[in-house]
């Protein structure tokens, strides 16, 4: 792998909250054009260790490198495009969609310029990939939650990134918005992007997923191929990657190659 290749690059990291460590001895490496998902019961870590990736959790002992470039030296930030966790986009402020869809460009162009021709054409755009040109002036409050959710991958989209990070996007919303947003992650990817997102249950995204990522309290357990889910498993609405802890260890075993490649 060269520096050229190089997206993310995390080495032995460790990290967490209020004086209590999370992540425990950490690497993960992501090249360009991978779509990697990061697996794991509520409370694994999954979270804590793309927010890490991001800076938005310090990193207590290890390094991190984006694009080939130390975090804490990296500067440029357009070239990451982040959907956190549905948190309600029409909170707050009032804001039309294409309002919050624009505020994704700040990054690129800067909050001292006014928008141009280029940034209206990207908030289109991106709109338009999600299925949402249609409500471009309309409130943010007035949308349904996958909706809210697909407004806030626009805005991610509209930043032209090389890399786009998200954090569980089809948790807690409607089918044909997962569809959708599955449709336009998989047009991202097939022009060269990168993807790193969480998951509770890979769902319409698994055909994308080109490589899995299983955190278990704090550390990585396994990291491989996703393989096909069989017996109860592959039933419709079946949660892949199970929220009890206890039941961690069976479904990463149940999903791990038999080559011994999981750990512990």
């Amino acid at each position: 792998m060269t520096d050229a290749d190089s997206v993310v690059e995390v080495r032995h990291g460790a990290a967490g909250y209020d004086g209590r460590e999370i992540l425990r001895d950490i690497s993960l490496s992501v090249t360009a054009g991978e779509v990697v998902a990061v697996l794991g019961a509520n409370g694994s870590g999954k979270s804590t260790l793309i927010r890490t990736v991001l800076g938005l959790v310090p990193l207590r002992r290890g390094e991190i490198e984006l694009f080939g470039t130390p975090q804490r030296r990296f500067r440029h930030w357009e070239r990451i495009g982040y959907v956190p966790q549905r948190l309600g986009a029409g909170s707050g402020v009032p804001a039309t969609v294409g309002e919050v869809v624009a505020s994704g460009r700040l990054a690129r162009r800067g909050i001292f310029r006014f928008p141009g021709a280029a940034d209206k054409s990207a908030v289109r755009d991106a709109l338009t990939d999600v299925g949402l040109l249609d409500r471009i002036n309309d409130p943010v409050a007035t949308l349904s939650g996958g909706q809210q959710q697909r407004t806030l991958i626009a805005r991610a989209l509209a930043g032209k990134p090389d890399l786009l990070v998200l954090d569980e996007p089809n948790a807690g919303v409607d089918a044909a918005s997962q569809e959708a947003f599955a449709a336009s992650l998989a047009r991202f990817a097939a022009g060269g992007g990168t993807i790193l997102l969480v998951l509770h249950e890979l769902g319409p995204l698994r055909p994308l997923i080109g490589r899995s990522v299983v955190v278990h309290e704090g550390r990585i357990a396994y990291s491989g191929t996703p393989p096909e889910p069989a017996g109860h498993h592959a039933e419709p609405g079946h949660d892949h990657v199970h929220p009890h802890a206890d039941e961690v260890k069976a479904t990463i075993c149940e999903w791990a190659p038999t080559e011994g490649t999981t750990t512990f």
